[in-house]
């Protein structure tokens, strides 16, 4: 099962030995995980594997996190996860997950949640053009414009885009491919950037559109 929680530790270079060039990577905590649960489709409907990561003390939890996990056996665990399947899990409650389950050259899929900036204009936010430099524009240079009709609809459609909160929504990138697995520092370098600020919580899994 390719799939494990992490924290981003940053970004650095790492140099391909064949080309000599340098590949931009960013490094990531990734477990060791614990499988918490495991969901199948007779008694639940579904194939899914719940994971935890992150020990921490047991007064940090909810009761109901707390008895779901002293029930199985395992020490308290901040995050827990849920991973559908398409079929029956091949893992047991109390199994480890670790980035050996990765090699190097593998496509994987990153989801965090990305830096919130805050309140932001449109032309920030979406790219947005401005408006005119000339003809006696003094205060148009940053302004969306128009986002809508006149008489009819009279009205701005739900959804079109304008300013407002930019940044802080979970994303996913796809794709990315793994450069370095460390199995014993618990390290796995994937190339390019992923979403969310240092020390950000992170998922990775096996790509879904290779």
């Amino acid at each position: 099962m390719k799939q494990i929680l992490g924290r981003k530790v940053g970004m650095t270079q790492l140099f391909d030995a064949e080309s000599g060039s340098a590949v931009p990577v960013t490094v990531i905590q990734a477990g060791p995980c614990r499988v918490t649960a495991v969901k199948n489709h007779a008694e639940h409907g579904y194939h899914a594997v719940q994971i935890g990561y992150e020990e921490v003390p047991a007064r940090k939890l909810s009761g109901g996190e707390r008895g779901h996990l002293t029930k199985a056996g395992l020490p308290a665990l901040r995050h827990l996860r849920e991973v559908r399947l398409g079929g029956p899990a091949e893992v047991a409650r109390g199994d480890e997950i670790t980035v050996a389950a990765f090699a190097e050259g593998d496509k994987v899929d990153v989801t965090g949640v990305s830096k919130g900036k805050g309140f932001a204009g449109a032309v920030k936010r979406y790219g947005f053009a401005g408006g005119p430099k000339t003809h006696g524009q003094s205060d148009r240079h940053r302004a969306p414009g128009s986002r809508g009709a006149g008489t009819t609809p009279g009205r701005t459609f739900k959804g079109s885009r304008g300013p407002g909160r930019m940044g802080n929504d979970r994303t996913t990138l796809h794709n990315l491919r793994v450069v370095l697995v460390d199995a014993e520092k618990h390290l796995l370098a994937v190339q390019g950037a992923v979403p969310g600020p240092a020390d950000g919580l992170v998922t990775i899994r096996g790509a879904v559109k290779v």
